[in-house]
């Protein structure tokens, strides 16, 4: 996240200056400078967005683990409780 604020605000930064540096126009050197700069915003959202689809997945398979869990810890304490039963 702090990659992408950052991205950005080289961004403005870089608007800002070509902004100021006069009414002749931008360079072809700044242009492909602010470019490549929105060229790697993209990249950083797109990887964003494909880590917080891993995070997801990975938080859906802890949640799927936690719940086998639960369920064996019942298991267990059931068994426990019909052993006890038994005099075992």
């Amino acid at each position: 996240m702090k990659r992408i604020i950052n991205s950005a605000f080289v961004v403005v930064l870089l608007v800002g200056f070509i902004g100021f540096t006069g009414c002749s126009g931008v360079s072809e050197e700044q242009m492909a400078e602010l470019e490549a700069l929105r060229s790697e915003v993209k990249a950083l959202d797109k990887e964003i967005n494909g880590l917080k689809s891993e995070k997801a997945a990975l938080e859906r398979e802890i949640a799927e683990k936690n719940a086998k869990l639960d369920q064996c810890a019942k298991e267990k304490a059931e068994t426990k409780k019909n052993l006890e039963k038994l005099g075992m």
